[in-house]
Formats: C-alpha cells, sequence, structure tokens
C-alpha cells in the first residue's frame, strides 16, 4: 500500500513539473526595454532608422525571443526618466532594461550630482523590478570644455563600478570626432551612423541575454 502512494506521488510530481515546463517554454520573454532621450528616439529620422530598431531585428536574427520596447522621449533629461519609470516597469515587467540618458541634463549644463543621484535612483528600482540594467553613457562636444566635460563624461563609469551593472562606455564611440557622422543640429547622429551605436551597446548587452532552450519533442 505505502510503495503504491509513492508510485502514484511519483507519477503526480512528473506530470507537475511536465505541465510547469511546458507553460515556460510557451510564456513570453520579458521584454527589452530601452529609455533614453532623442539618440534613441531616432530624432531627425524615421523610426525605422534608429538604432533601436535595429536592435529589434538584431534580437530576431540571432535568435532571442525578447520583445522590445522603446520607452525614449526626445528631450527627455534624467528627472524626467526617473519620473517615468515606475509606470514603464510595471506596464511592461522588463528583463533587461536599458538606461540611456543624460545628454541632456549635460548639454543644459544641470548639476553632476543631481544627474548621478537620478541614474543611480533609476538603476536601483529597476533591480528592484527584477530587471537586469545596462547604463549606456554619453560624451559631451568639445565645446564643452573644462571641469564640467571631464565630470560628466566620468559620471557613468563611477556609477557602473558602484552599482555594479554593466556599461556602455559611450553610446557615440567612434563617431564623437568626425562632424560628418551627425545631422546638421552637430549633436544627433545621421542614419548611417546608427548601425555602430548598436554595435557599441550590443557588445555590452548579448552578455545580458538568454536564448530560449530549444523545446523537447
Amino acid at each position: 500500500m505505502k510503495r503504491n502512494i509513492i508510485v502514484a506521488l511519483a507519477v503526480v510530481l512528473h506530470w507537475m513539473l511536465a505541465c510547469f515546463a511546458a507553460q515556460g517554454a510557451d510564456a513570453p520573454q520579458r521584454p527589452v526595454v530601452v529609455l533614453g532621450d532623442s539618440l534613441s528616439a531616432a530624432y531627425g529620422l524615421s523610426p525605422e532608422e534608429g538604432w533601436v530598431t535595429a536592435l529589434k531585428e538584431r534580437l530576431g536574427a540571432q535568435g532571442y525571443v525578447y520583445p522590445l520596447i522603446n520607452a525614449s522621449v526626445s528631450g527627455e533629461t534624467s528627472a524626467g526618466g526617473l519620473a517615468r519609470l515606475p509606470h514603464i516597469l510595471e506596464a511592461h515587467h522588463p528583463s533587461v532594461l536599458i538606461i540611456e540618458l543624460g545628454a541632456n541634463d549635460g548639454l543644459r549644463g544641470l548639476p553632476i550630482d543631481a544627474l548621478r543621484q537620478n541614474l543611480v535612483q533609476m538603476i536601483q528600482t529597476g533591480k528592484h523590478s527584477g530587471a537586469r540594467v545596462l547604463l549606456v553613457g554619453i560624451t559631451l562636444p568639445a565645446n564643452y570644455g573644462g571641469r564640467y566635460k571631464s565630470d560628466f563624461d566620468a559620471v557613468f563609469s563611477a556609477i557602473a563600478h558602484q552599482e555594479r551593472v554593466s556599461l556602455v562606455r559611450s553610446l557615440i564611440d567612434g563617431i564623437a570626432l568626425d562632424d560628418r557622422n551627425f545631422q546638421a543640429d552637430h549633436l544627433h547622429p545621421t542614419a548611417a551612423m546608427q548601425p555602430r551605436m548598436l554595435d557599441n551597446v550590443w557588445q555590452e548587452l548579448k552578455p545580458m541575454l538568454m536564448k530560449r532552450p530549444p523545446e523537447h519533442r
């Protein structure tokens, strides 16, 4: 009698595990969310030309099943992103949160301490929600010389080290020194530069992604 009960329990347990595995295979992957400014909102371009749309295409081409949500807004500051973040997390429950903010803080000469606090709070809020966080840095144009530029350019790596998150050193790495890479405003990269921006992000993002294991047949 006791042996029959053990066998029955084993059968039930096996059935439950099989159901959970099937549900996991069918469940949609939690998305990658990009929280950024005009550099990620394809300012001056069609949305299809931006690096975020190219990221969506690359995810699919390389076998990743993450949906992609672009929550970027042109003109956004770190304070604006921080204010919007709770709603974004509640709405999308991201697996990976890419934070690309700070450029407008720098261009407006806003206090770097406030930028630091906003970015740290966004990172901590994202991690608390269960998301893996990728911080994307930016460098100011050369004409923003002196102490402010050096402090601004260094803040992203300092925060990434402090909060132990992955870092893209600069979204416009390899682009910034040639004015021909930018639109007429000298701030926003051209459509031709979007693949390079994607490559800058991809090298840090790819290790954070997981491919869904193949279904058993």
